[in-house]
């Protein structure tokens, strides 16, 4: 859909928007509406003399109104299953902040096409293996089972499926806009159902905090301050060439990075955002280096991670390029797969699980570290997150890159990679498709794909990394979704592992 926008004279604002709706009607597991997420977006110059302007929306859903650090103390799946779960969701927020501020299609063209492909559509891959999975939960529950068990059968790959409530729903939003959503009979609807799941009420979203929801406030680069971090570390090496050296400062820079991680949350004093902002510094990043051993690697806690902080989960993630050059990068997620497993028989809408990402006061972890009281539930306030969309320019500031990934913790450590594939000559697919590396410090496991180069892995062991062989591909591990611009020329590729496919014209 993204590519009819463009074709019809869209921008790449106007495309990501129409993408991002299409991928929450087919990929519903991971993205939708009922979710949250973040958009870079970046404005070409006018002219020679000037520069690109670059701009973030950070839509990710808020905690409730009535949120607090114990909501969970006796209920501890209470945070992944049922309407406790459910954050505020911000997707519908933040697309309608970016249309208005640089869309140039109407609004209506960019949501009606998605509205009608809700009304019926054939399953895919990714969607088919999620619905077995989920197989108890489509077969047992009354509302998910006339969706993708309507003759007590699941559906499989290339069985019809319509979602004709949530097509209804896209339709008053596309006449309507995003107050269709937070003020109206939606929120109404959603606030029900949410009340139903959990009969001691409590703590749940109310309709107010739908109208009091708000987007765009926050800087999308908190975030990304780990992304940062490695990268500066990174650029005191020499990493030329995928050597096993320059490999293995790659891994001791992603632990240094995870242990930074635990020190992140939603910034909402001075102190939190000198902290954070300290994390992205170059001076910080000589502190690093300066404790990475070449010839060997560590215990977590050399590492200094402060506290356990919990790995957020699956999302959805759309690069755009257009014709002048403006560029986004936007990601989307309902967390964990099928979010809050709440599903809205009257709106057909999905909704998060975003509120599993904030720590919850309690015991320290297997590994002795207690839950981070940065990230401790309250008012307002956004869960921890990894999703890091990203635009890069070359030294003199043209466009170089649209690049974002979906897998939760592993995001950011994915997108180095890649970059860093682009560096070492590889063509744009073959740097998305290259075996990862993954180490986030607990558990005690550097994971590594199995198709990544032997004599590297040797050297990993060798210098008393704990190198586990693992499938890159399966349901779980990240996905990269990249377009870089070389001599006048877009290439693209979207990750397989998830059977991505890149479009352009």
């Amino acid at each position: 859909m993204g590519v009819e926008v463009l074709i019809r004279g869209g921008n790449a604002v106007d495309a990501a928007i129409s993408a991002m709706l299409c991928t929450g009607v087919v990929n519903m597991f991971s993205s939708g509406i009922g979710g949250g997420g973040s958009m870079v977006v970046r404005i070409p110059p006018g002219d020679d003399s000037s520069s690109s302007d670059v701009w973030s929306i950070n839509f990710r859903e808020t905690a409730p109104a009535l949120s607090n650090q114990t909501m969970y103390k006796n209920n501890p799946m209470g945070s992944r299953i049922g309407g406790l779960a459910v954050g505020i969701p911000g997707e519908l927020k933040g697309l309608e902040e970016a249309h208005k501020r640089w869309g140039t299609l109407p609004w209506k063209e960019l949501v009606e096409p998605s509205a009608k492909l809700a009304e019926g559509w054939k399953v895919q891959r990714e969607l088919a293996r999620r619905i077995q999975i989920f197989g108890e939960l489509m077969l047992d529950h009354p509302d998910w089972r006339p969706l993708f068990a309507p003759q007590g059968v699941l559906l499989e790959e290339g069985d019809w499926v319509n979602r004709t409530n949530y097509s209804r729903t896209l339709y008053t939003i596309a006449e309507h806009g995003s107050d269709a959503f937070y003020q109206g009979p939606i929120a109404d609807a959603l606030v029900k159902k949410i009340r139903q799941t959990e009969a001691v009420g409590g703590n749940v979203p109310r309709k107010e905090d739908f109208y009091d929801s708000c987007t765009g406030g926050r800087n999308t680069a908190v975030f990304q301050s780990v992304l940062l971090q490695m990268f500066n570390v990174l650029e005191n090496y020499d990493m030329s060439a995928r050597t096993p050296l320059a490999v293995h400062r790659l891994v001791e820079t992603m632990k240094f990075a995870f242990a930074s991680r635990t020190r992140m949350n939603d910034p909402i004093t001075a102190a939190d955002h000198a902290r954070i902002a300290k994390m992205a510094t170059k001076e910080y990043a000589k502190e690093i280096v300066r404790n990475i051993t070449d010839d060997r690697t560590h215990p977590p806690e050399y590492y200094h991670p402060a506290f356990d902080v919990k790995m957020d989960h699956g999302t959805s993630h759309v690069s755009v390029v257009d014709r002048n050059g403006m560029a986004v990068s936007v990601t989307s997620t309902v967390n964990s797969m099928f979010g809050s497993k709440v599903l809205d028989t009257v709106t057909g809408i999905n909704l998060n699980d975003e509120m599993d990402d904030f720590s919850v006061p309690g015991v320290p972890n297997d590994f002795g570290l207690w839950p981070s009281p940065y990230n401790y539930p309250a008012p307002g306030k956004m869960p921890v997150s990894s999703t890091s969309p990203g635009i890069l320019e070359n030294a003199d500031g043209s466009f170089y890159a649209s690049i974002g990934g979906s897998g939760g913790g592993q995001i950011f450590p994915s997108m180095v990679q890649v970059l860093l594939n682009l560096d070492w000559g590889l063509h744009v697919s073959d740097a998305v498709e290259f075996g990862r590396l993954h180490d986030q410090l607990y558990p005690l496991h550097l994971y590594a794909d199995e198709i990544y180069p032997p004599d590297v892995l040797r050297f990993l062991r060798q210098v008393d990394h704990n190198v586990t062989g693992v499938q890159f591909d399966k349901i779980g591990f990240c996905v990269v979704q990249v377009i870089m611009q070389k001599d006048d020329i877009f290439y693209a590729a979207s990750d397989s592992r998830k059977n991505g496919v890149a479009a352009g014209y």
